[in-house]
């Protein structure tokens, strides 16, 4: 198998958490900050693609953590996690569910034609991305990106 080759980028045995965790990253990142812009200029259109990006941020929330738990699986042979891998995946599985309530309540503000949640929400959402930031930079160490794996 080549470098550049299909076979070899699907069927690597990391590669698929690496590549896919910056969707949701993203997605939920920019969802937050059109929500702060929709709230601040009362601009129906921000709302909108806030909504549609954080509801992007939770279907990918699914793979990516299934794509972490197969690189635990067949990268490190499933033996024992500790320290910083240990943190990642607890923290990875934290800002899932942070990620999917998110998109829960806008989902049902949406539904019910409410002021989209108030305050408490936007309070919610800094707080998700921070945890989401600090998950990322593990995973980053992890990686080697953010200093020595």
């Amino acid at each position: 198998m080549g470098a550049f080759s299909l076979k070899s980028v699907l069927l690597a045995r990391h590669a698929q958490h690496v590549v896919l965790i910056h969707f949701p990253i993203a997605l939920f990142l920019m969802g937050v900050a059109f929500d702060c812009a929709a709230r601040w200029t009362k601009r129906e259109a921000f709302a909108t693609v806030a909504f549609y990006n954080l509801m992007m941020a939770a279907v990918f929330v699914l793979p990516v953590l299934v794509t972490g738990l197969l690189a635990w699986q067949w990268q490190l042979e499933a033996q024992r996690l500790h320290g910083v891998l240990l943190l990642h995946l607890t923290m990875g599985c934290i800002s899932g569910a942070l990620i999917l309530g998110t998109a829960w309540i806008h989902l049902r503000g949406r539904r019910k034609q409410s002021n989209r949640g108030g305050y408490y929400l936007l309070a919610f959402e800094v707080v998700a991305a921070l945890v989401i930031a600090a998950t990322a930079h593990l995973g980053g160490i992890l990686s080697g990106v953010n200093g020595p794996a």
